[in-house]
């Protein structure tokens, strides 16, 4: 199979992690991939600053946003292809990485369909380097031996089996949840998590900007819509969550609206 190591081969796919957001976090690997590519095919929320790492491809964004893709996977994976029939070497770059609900399995399969061959290097995923920043552990050997990974903006979002997932010496990790955090919340707790079970979220992750923030999951819906959250989010659910040094916005807007409540009396 062709790979790096044979940098004359031509005609073949290299999906690369781009990690979070901050080059810094790319791999050498990585970077050593977008100086050779020929094509660069891009997600929307790719830094510039990792696109400005190969001046030589020629870009192609394919941004998506929540319900609107700007083209459709199975475009995607055509557009792919046929760049590298051409005999190119074409990078597809994905934010976090490829594996972690980057759909490059799927992207994986079709080349390999077409009889084409493809190498995959990985990335920091948002959760990983969300987590870093805001000196989150996933795991603790005192407090999470456990962490799972789910997608929350599913279809059927509460017919999905999240039970055991949650809770007590275990971490949930949920990608793509800000615009459903109110039946996040009541999804967990309906399965038996605590009300008071510490959570964060972590916007913007690695980026200018970021904000890591914790509440309790009770508050989880109220607290995003206060601090008007933005995508890309990461919502980190478990006892981990108080170790880190996210601030904890539920004790801010309690002492906001007991200084609010003095000055009317």
């Amino acid at each position: 199979m062709a790979s790096l190591l044979d940098p004359s081969a031509r005609g073949r796919v290299i999906l690369v992690g781009a990690g979070p957001g901050d080059p810094g976090l790319l791999t050498v690997r990585a970077v050593e991939a977008l100086k050779s590519a020929d094509v660069l095919v891009h997600d929307g929320l790719v830094d510039p600053r990792v696109l400005d790492l190969a001046p030589q491809a020629h870009r192609i964004s394919v941004a998506k946003r929540r319900s609107k893709h700007t083209v459709p996977q199975d475009g995607i994976n055509a557009l792919i292809i046929a760049h590298v029939k051409t005999g190119a070497i074409v990078v597809r770059l994905k934010g976090g990485d490829p594996f972690i609900f980057g759909r490059g399995g799927e992207e994986v399969e079709a080349v390999r369909a077409a009889g084409l061959p493809v190498e995959v290097i990985p990335g920091v995923s948002a959760a990983l380097g969300g987590a870093a920043e805001a000196m989150l552990p996933l795991t603790h050997r005192d407090w999470s031996s456990a962490v799972s990974f789910v997608a929350g903006q599913c279809k059927g979002l509460s017919e999905q089996d999240w039970s055991g997932l949650a809770g007590k010496g275990r971490t949930l990790v949920i990608y793509m949840g800000v615009q459903t955090c109110p039946d996040i919340a009541e999804k967990l707790m309906r399965d038996g998590v605590a009300p008071d079970m510490p959570v964060a979220v972590l916007e913007r992750a690695t980026l200018d900007g970021s904000r890591a923030m914790k509440t309790l999951l009770a508050d989880l819906g109220p607290m995003v819509e206060r601090e008007k959250v933005q995508s890309p989010a990461i919502i980190v659910v478990g006892e981990v969550v108080a170790l880190s040094d996210a601030q904890d916005k539920l004790a801010s807007w309690a002492k906001k609206a007991e200084l609010m409540h003095g000055f009317d009396l």
